[in-house]
């Protein structure tokens, strides 16, 4: 009896010091540590009645009872070496086992812990080994089904076909994420959020596609965009124009390499679509978020060919008819020409052009759409033209060398790219789409003529010109004082204007 009591107090000593241990330990698993509380549970009470039987000299009772007590005390220990071998000692040691190796592992050692026990109970061993024999083989006809999904549990962990955490494509294009394998079933993760409970046994009666993984490692997974223009546009012109846009800017979840790129996919297919096939392709390491990806790809593509004036194709199947007459494109023009018109008048750097000469620029100008996040212009760029920002808001940054650094953000209507189109500077900093944006691009030809005809108009715009620039100085704490200020204004005034006048010759 004292060895019994022992036992139980070295057991109940145990497991508070690994529950106390299991609290710090990362994924210590706690259902393991309450079926070791549940088995010592069962002990305590078995050593109990054994005690109460002894002590009522029911001794053949107590006997059979303290075999149970036996039984429950090898498991015990069993379950204890297990948790501080598979639960300690595998953590520290970054040795990441399937689950169903544990399992294996104490089953294996509560078979032979039986056997042993039952030997030393005086139990005929082969008798009992060649009933079971016969009963495992009726149990195994009964429960086909279910021993097929715990034998391909078995298989799925052991060759380690896929790893919790894979993303996989069943035969019927479901897409599903791994997070767990059981021994009867894999419970799977669906995009919307649902819970996939999958027999192994199906698992391995169909083919599977593990994205993003190639001989056991992760890689980026390939995904395709598609998109379609008409015969009337060169293909190479839409591969360039696409390309040129992807590389421009990074999109969010896109990897870099491989690089993004455009290809044309087919031509008419099966004799019967009016445009040409256009695929993107592009790599990503995030598949949870292929969907919001897909859509940044497609905002990037659509943009970048309305600012190339390629419109995507039309359905082959729709069939639109409008009678267009002169009168018509007419009216047209001019509502485009007055909706120019509004977002001119409301700039300031045009404020000193007069009414025909405002008209006369925005007969001239050209709308240019721009993707959120993409490059707009950039810093140390030769380009002769200017920006009017007609819809949306973007960013102004610099590099230096501490790093790129934001200086402002405009918000329409506003104007950047001055410098460039009215002395032929290089950009002097990247302006960056922080939404869909709609400029109105003005070119050194669009305002020369304006310029020629009234060289004073370039003394008004050097003033404002100049303005600019030293109030974004001033707000980067460049400038201290009205007297500085004023001094680098009239110093700013005056080489903007002959910058302005060699630029245009004037």
């Amino acid at each position: 009896m004292t060895r019994e009591l022992i036992y139980v107090a070295v057991f109940a000593a145990l497991i508070i010091a690994l529950a106390a241990v299991f609290r710090v330990v990362p994924g210590a698993s706690r259902r393991r540590l309450r079926r070791s509380v549940l088995l010592f549970a069962l002990h305590l009470v078995v050593v109990v009645i054994t005690s109460a039987l002894a002590l009522s000299r029911f001794d053949e009772l107590a006997l059979g009872f303290s075999l149970a007590g036996e039984l429950l005390r090898v498991l015990l220990m069993i379950n204890l070496a297990a948790l501080a071998v598979f639960d300690l000692l595998a953590p520290l040691t970054r040795w990441d086992f399937p689950d169903i190796l544990h399992d294996l592992v104490v089953g294996a050692a509560y078979l032979v812990a039986a056997g042993w026990l039952m030997h030393k109970a005086g139990l005929n061993l082969t008798s009992i080994i060649a009933t079971s024999a016969v009963v495992t083989a009726v149990i195994g006809l009964s429960l086909q089904a279910t021993l097929g999904n715990i034998v391909g549990g078995l298989a799925l962990q052991v060759d380690e076909s896929f790893q919790e955490g894979d993303w996989l494509e069943f035969e019927n294009k479901q897409q599903a994420q791994v997070k767990k394998v059981r021994w009867r079933h894999t419970v799977l993760e669906t995009r919307d959020n649902d819970t996939l409970i999958v027999p192994n046994g199906q698992l391995m009666a169909q083919s599977i596609k593990v994205l993003g993984r190639r001989d056991g490692k992760p890689v980026p997974h390939r995904q395709w965009v598609y998109f379609c223009v008409d015969f009337r546009f060169s293909p190479a012109d839409v591969i360039s124009v696409v390309n040129q846009a992807l590389i421009a800017a990074p999109i969010t979840g896109v990897v870099a390499d491989p690089g993004a790129h455009c290809i044309c996919n087919d031509l008419a297919r099966e004799n019967r679509d009016g445009y040409i096939l256009y695929a993107v392709r592009y790599w990503i390491d995030d598949l949870w978020r292929n969907d919001s990806t897909n859509s940044d790809v497609r905002e990037r593509v659509y943009s970048s060919l309305k600012r190339a004036d390629i419109p995507l194709a039309i359905p082959a199947a729709a069939l639109f008819l409008e009678q267009e007459d002169s009168a018509k494109a007419e009216r047209k023009l001019q509502r485009d020409v007055q909706s120019k018109l509004r977002t001119l008048d409301a700039v300031e750097l045009f404020k000193s052009l007069d009414a025909e000469e405002r008209r006369a620029l925005a007969q001239t100008t050209r709308r240019t759409p721009f993707g959120r996040a993409e490059v707009i212009t950039r810093q140390g760029a030769q380009a002769n033209w200017l920006y009017v920002l007609a819809k949306g808001e973007v960013e102004v940054r610099v590099s230096t060398s501490e790093g790129d650094r934001r200086v402002a953000v405009l918000r329409a209507p506003s104007f950047f790219g001055e410098m460039a189109l009215m002395t032929g500077q290089p950009r002097e900093a990247t302006v960056v789409a922080l939404t869909e944006v709609e400029c109105l691009r003005i070119d050194k030809a669009d305002f020369q003529g304006i310029l020629q005809r009234r060289p004073a108009i370039a003394e008004r715009i050097s003033e404002i010109l100049a303005a600019r620039r030293v109030e974004l100085d001033a707000a980067r704490g460049g400038l201290d004082g009205d007297e500085a200020r004023s001094h680098r204004l009239s110093h700013e005034n005056l080489r903007i204007l002959n910058g302005i006048r060699e630029f245009f010759g004037l």
